[in-house]
């Protein structure tokens, strides 16, 4: 009995793997290809693990990804391999329609063969759980209902347009072949191991080291934010009893305008590591919008608790509290993933606005 987990080196994959060493014990193959945001040091405290086979490599390796279907047999897939990052989509699409929508296709026919030549008590057990966003669904006005599972798509940026034409494969794979595949759509996490380019670990790392906090436009754009260790529950939670073919919005029912986050953020720091200098809102920044960029997301978490029971077990403060408290305690962590090609981004994203 084991998982093959994709992206299990990066910020979302690899929480989950912890949560599910402690949570469920059962053994995980680690597909990951290290790209900039994927980070081995994310899973140390693994080191020595025999449950924990990480693998280097690409999920578009159809040759690597058979393989490792033949050798361990999983019972399922959860695949968080993604390009994730809107701004990187918009300087670079061509890595986020290779990895996330040929890289989703490789995973989903690998499986599909797979699958087919399992005995039948194996073939109705196995699951492939698709993680995906919320970005898909485009973008919602003041005031109108929250994403719900039946919102059509919308996506309005590179990246959600890869991560949309990636869900519709799953879908079509359900349909027409008869995967038993899951969807998951979340809203933005946050927590542990986040790479510095999203908006609170950016703020975080600029605000102690004294730089300007870059907010697009007027701060006013929403976003539902969710704390990953409850996006990894919420995953738990679809995979054990997730109806096939289903798609499950999972939301932390966080409803909060950009602004007012890092406003959260400077005061939580100013809290726990005062600055000499003053309050570190003094370093906010408006810069030029993004392209494209949507005004406001909502997700309308109620079929997830109605029909599995799951809901987050953070609110906003708790979970930021900690998000904050997680990145003092590692400037370690943090001063590594800050390499010259971060920088180079940082600069490339930023400087020009």
């Amino acid at each position: 009995m084991t998982i093959l987990v994709t992206g299990g080196a990066g910020f979302i994959g690899s929480n989950f793997v912890l949560d599910w060493f402690e949570h469920a014990g059962e053994p995980v193959v680690n597909l990951d290809a290290l790209t900039y945001a994927g980070n081995l040091r994310n899973l140390a405290s693994l080191a020595g693990d025999a449950r924990h086979v990480f693998v280097r490599g690409d999920i578009g390796d159809r040759p690597l990804v058979d393989r490792l279907l033949a050798e361990h047999r999983p019972r399922a897939i959860v695949n968080f391999a993604a390009e994730s990052h809107v701004d990187r989509s918009i300087l670079g699409p061509a890595a986020f329609i290779k990895t996330n929508v040929e890289g989703t296709f490789t995973l989903l026919e690998a499986a599909r063969v797979f699958v087919q030549a399992l005995e039948l008590a194996e073939r109705e057990r196995f699951r492939f759980l698709h993680v995906s966003t919320d970005e898909v669904y485009g973008s919602l006005a003041p005031g109108a209902p929250a994403f719900t599972e039946a919102h059509p798509f919308e996506p309005n940026s590179p990246y959600s347009a890869s991560k949309a034409a990636s869900d519709h494969l799953v879908r079509a794979w359900h349909h027409t072949y008869g995967l038993p595949v899951l969807t998951t759509n979340c809203s933005n996490n946050y927590g542990p191991y986040h790479f510095p380019e999203k908006l609170i670990p950016l703020v975080i790392v600029n605000a102690l080291a004294g730089k300007p906090l870059p907010v697009y436009g007027d701060g006013l754009q929403v976003r539902d934010w969710l704390y990953v260790r409850d996006h990894c529950s919420a995953i738990r939670t679809v995979l054990a009893k997730g109806r096939p073919g289903e798609t499950y919005n999972v939301g932390g029912w966080n409803e909060k305008p950009n602004i007012e986050i890092v406003k959260t953020v400077c005061a939580l720091l100013d809290e726990m590591r005062p600055d000499p200098a003053g309050a570190r809102s003094r370093l906010i920044t408006h810069v030029k919008d993004r392209p494209g960029h949507d005004r406001r997301y909502a997700i309308d978490a109620r079929k997830i608790e109605r029909e599995l029971g799951w809901r987050p077990a953070e609110t906003f403060e708790t979970g930021i509290r900690k998000t904050v408290r997680w990145y003092l305690d590692h400037a370690d962590w943090v001063h590594e993933v800050q390499s010259g090609a971060y920088r180079d981004w940082v600069a490339a994203n930023y400087v020009a606005r």
